[in-house]
């Protein structure tokens, strides 16, 4: 059950320093690292889109989609990463996240796929009204990966 788009244009910007210590041997940042620039853009996407507040949901990161096409170099400069939901269903929903340099240049892009579950039993559950509402006021653009993603379950 996929969401209509209530705002198509919402994106949050979040600036995010990087590490001298996350460059590797090619003196650009380790794809791990980048991988962690995206967790911590996450997390601070819901810290703004939920800041306070009891929270009655729980979820967990089921897939992680990156594609990357630019190095990132070390720079005193945060990179900006570009967040919001992709899109929105019955127990998942999928954040997508955009990374760019100092320059602007889109250096590597994510589908983060998170499901909500219930903590008591740790099982996938329908999302609460509280957090369906959340997602849709921060819906923008999906990810649209260069590449096709091929099964390769076999």
């Amino acid at each position: 059950m996929a969401s209509e788009p209530s705002a198509p244009d919402y994106v949050l910007e979040i600036p995010v320093h990087l590490r001298w210590g996350d460059m590797d041997i090619n003196n650009h940042i380790n794809n791990v690292q980048i991988s962690r620039l995206f967790e911590e853009a996450r997390v601070r996407s819901f810290h703004e889109w939920i800041s306070d507040g009891p929270r009655n949901f729980s979820f967990l990161v089921a897939r992680q989609d990156i594609e990357f096409s630019a190095p990132v170099h070390y720079s005193t400069h945060p990179v900006i990463i570009r967040s919001c939901i992709g899109r929105v269903g019955r127990s998942s929903f999928t954040m997508a996240l955009r990374l760019f340099d100092k320059e602007g240049v889109l250096c590597a892009t994510a589908e983060t796929t998170l499901v909500v579950v219930d903590p008591a039993v740790g099982r996938p559950t329908p999302i609460p009204d509280q957090l369906r509402e959340v997602l849709l006021k921060s819906l923008g653009e999906p990810v649209k990966f260069h590449s096709a993603r091929a099964n390769t379950a076999g």
